[in-house]
């Protein structure tokens, strides 16, 4: 079963040693670091892919809503299974 969208808040780290999601801070906001440059959309690419990787979401069911050029960023996801949100609180 999926749940109505949901609007994620994160925090990326670009040009990090390696590509991961690294928690939850209190408010909410997962915490992504990712190898890649933010040169030309390429950091939210790939924030994109861990995102989905760790949701168990096609990298098409979220959209990137604000912060295309910001650390902070938001992002809708269309379609998210149950307990998807528990298995990345687990990461």
């Amino acid at each position: 079963m999926s749940q109505p969208i949901v609007t994620l808040g994160v925090r990326v780290t670009p040009r990090a040693d390696r590509n991961e999601v690294t928690g939850i801070r209190p408010d909410g906001t997962i915490l992504v670091r990712t190898q890649v440059a933010p040169t030309d959309g390429a950091a939210n690419a790939a924030v994109i892919k861990l995102l989905a990787e760790a949701l168990g979401v096609r990298k098409s069911d979220l959209t990137l809503t604000h912060g295309h050029s910001a650390r902070e960023k938001r992002f809708a996801v269309s379609v998210l299974p149950t307990g998807a949100l528990e298995r990345l609180v687990k990461l």
